[in-house]
């Protein structure tokens, strides 16, 4: 343990995130101070609201600067402790960055089972199997018999959102960017239906899809899937606002969805953002509902995996082009 490999924020994207807008330097171990713990990174999860982050328009994140680690969840093991909290070998979840090595509070890891796949730790039960479970049931509050429509469906949240309406008893139409994404959506997801966005006859495809219209959508997108989910809404319909990637990775972000208000009015349909950190008193109820439906397999979490440091930045661009399926993960073991 005499170096530590370092993804750095090397520039601010104003437009597409490339991945020379980030930097890998190398650097020493950092020193294990009184009460803290000394980690290492096994893995990494990578999502589209970190591009927010560094366009600043997440609120819940730091303003974003160049020549510092590029933020991130990561599963690390305890290499040295120096807190009766935690043991060398135990396995944590903790914000590790985007690095080997790091030093934390005690108050800022969660020891996990090291029996278990970090995948899983970063997915189902991480930040992206929360905010699909709780923005889904809490916000949504899908009824046995009713339509959820999910965009950016073949994502990280969206994938699992689908399903947990499937679960639900709920008629599930996702949204997403390919025709191979629609058939696995539909093939191996169980969603009753899929439409590709980019496809030239999108908004018949969507009203073909949607003949009893939708009761909720779960919108990771925002822009013009937004717009044209705005005009299938039933009424009294709930719409859960999650995420907007349609706008992250832009300098020039899309104006909102024409219909709102008016369309919000007059079929009384309800629109709503959550953060997932509003529920983390509850966390532990997500995790072991989703762990008895993938018990049972009524819950199948996808994954796209990447391996090394260095690719960390590639995933991510990979991510925000649509190219990857279900939680990405950076292995770095």
């Amino acid at each position: 343990m005499t170096e530590n490999r370092q993804v750095m924020i090397a520039s601010l994207p104003t437009g597409h995130l490339k991945p020379d807008d980030f930097d890998v330097r190398r650097g020493p171990v950092p020193v294990c101070g009184d009460g803290e713990v000394l980690c290492r990174t096994l893995a990494l999860t990578i999502g589209a609201g970190q591009r927010a982050g560094l366009q600043g328009s997440a609120s819940y994140a730091a303003a974003p600067v160049v020549g510092i680690v590029m933020v991130g969840t990561g599963v690390a093991r305890v290499e040295v402790s120096n807190s009766p909290e935690f043991q060398e070998g135990d396995m944590v979840v903790a914000p590790t960055g985007w690095q080997e090595f790091s030093v934390h509070k005690p108050k800022v890891l969660r020891k996990v089972d090291s029996g278990i796949d970090p995948a899983v730790h970063l997915g189902i039960h991480g930040t992206n199997g929360l905010t699909a479970y709780f923005g889904l049931l809490d916000i949504g509050r899908p009824k046995k018999g009713e339509t959820v429509v999910v965009s950016a469906a073949a994502g990280s949240v969206g994938h699992m959102v689908g399903q947990i309406a499937r679960q639900q008893q709920c008629r599930v139409v996702g949204v997403a960017g390919s025709n191979e994404k629609c058939r696995l959506l539909v093939d191996e997801l169980g969603f009753d239906a899929a439409v590709n966005y980019k496809s030239s006859d999108f908004r018949d495809a969507f009203k073909a899809a949607t003949p009893d219209r939708t009761d909720v959508y779960f919108d990771n997108t925002g822009g013009d899937i937004l717009e044209s989910a705005l005009f299938r809404m039933n009424a009294h319909g709930r719409i859960v606002c999650c995420g907007a990637v349609s706008l992250y990775d832009s300098g020039k972000p899309a104006f909102g969805p024409r219909g709102v208000p008016g369309l919000l009015v007059n079929n009384r349909v309800k629109m709503e953002g959550f953060l997932v950190f509003d529920y983390a008193d509850r966390y532990e109820e997500a995790r072991q509902a989703m762990t008895g439906w993938v018990e049972r397999g009524e819950l199948k979490p996808r994954v796209s995996e990447f391996h090394g440091l260095d690719e960390a930045p590639k995933a991510f661009v990979e991510l925000l082009a649509g190219r990857t399926i279900g939680t990405t993960i950076v292995r770095l073991t």
